[in-house]
């Protein structure tokens, strides 16, 4: 059974970025989710996500970590992130407390 989108976000919530200490749905970092039903009803979860740039130090630990905040929900059987770079990120891709928590106005 497909678990809301709103509890994957929210799940994606606890990774932060590292270098700027805001989650990464709120900087924008999250692009779509996907849900298919694999072998046997399993319910596979695919995440697209970007970096706030593709020489990103933290690229390698904001993926690890995404994986398993998503896979530690219950229902998940599989969780594949899928790192993109188009359209590439922007400022404008933050949520307003993102902005207010980096102090942009």
């Amino acid at each position: 059974m497909p678990i809301a989108e709103d509890t994957i976000r929210e799940a994606l919530k606890e990774v932060i970025d590292p270098e700027l200490f805001v989650n990464i749905v709120d900087l924008g970092l999250i692009y779509e989710i996907k849900q298919m039903e694999g072998d046997e009803g399993a319910n596979n979860v695919e995440v697209a996500m970007t970096l706030t740039s593709p020489a990103c130090p933290a690229g390698p630990q904001l993926v690890a970590q995404s994986k398993e905040a998503v896979a530690k929900l219950e229902g998940v059987d599989e969780v594949a992130i899928q790192l993109v770079m188009t359209p590439p990120w922007t400022p404008d891709c933050m949520t307003e407390d993102a902005r207010d928590q980096l102090g942009i106005f």
